[in-house]
């Protein structure tokens, strides 16, 4: 979810509960709650929030009380620590393929992994375990490639990469068709 989407979503939330961000905090601080799930249920059960609406603000009030949201260079260091260090150049050959493809690439940062955008997500980039990132693309069709598996979720197709020359032509390729079907 993008900086602005987060933002509209919490203003809905403030705007339909009459409570702020500011005074959730205060809430939960209050309750004494620290675990994720806990605080989650608490805003579901004493707020009336929906499962989303509190997973979010379950999620920006945690933020609060640890001192801000984590820097997008810290989670992705995270992401690309100990055994996974050195998947890193395969995640900086990908980003730099994608910030190639036109002005408006949106590089999303997140705890687990990172959301290539447009005006919508066309690719998300994981590093899936010590020997592989896994690219996620939304793509129109499947290319004709044994490396591209067709998934359900998030993404339309995926392609294990293990090393920085995986992120070929064929690749660039693939991130350019979906980051032309996210227009």
């Amino acid at each position: 979810m993008s900086d602005a989407q987060r933002q509209t979503q919490l203003d809905n939330i403030t705007a339909a509960s009459g409570v702020s961000v500011a005074e959730f905090t205060t809430a939960v601080r209050a309750s004494g709650l620290e675990r994720h799930g806990e605080i989650l249920a608490y805003l579901k059960r004493d707020f009336g929030l929906s499962h989303g609406n509190a997973n979010l603000i379950a999620h920006v009030v945690r933020e609060e009380l640890a001192g801000g949201p984590p820097a997008p260079e810290d989670l992705l260091d995270a992401q690309y620590a100990g055994s996974k260090s050195a998947l890193r150049p395969i995640y900086d050959a990908l980003v730099a393929t994608a910030t190639t493809l036109g002005s408006d690439v949106e590089i999303i940062v997140q705890k687990t992994g990172v959301s290539l955008r447009r005006r919508k997500q066309f690719a998300v980039v994981q590093a899936a375990s010590s020997k592989r990132v896994q690219l996620g693309l939304n793509l129109p069709a499947t290319p004709q490639d044994s490396r591209v598996k067709k998934v359900s979720g998030m993404c339309s197709h995926r392609v294990d990469l293990t090393s920085p020359e995986d992120v070929d032509g064929s690749v660039r390729t693939w991130l350019g068709e979906a980051y032309e079907a996210a227009a």
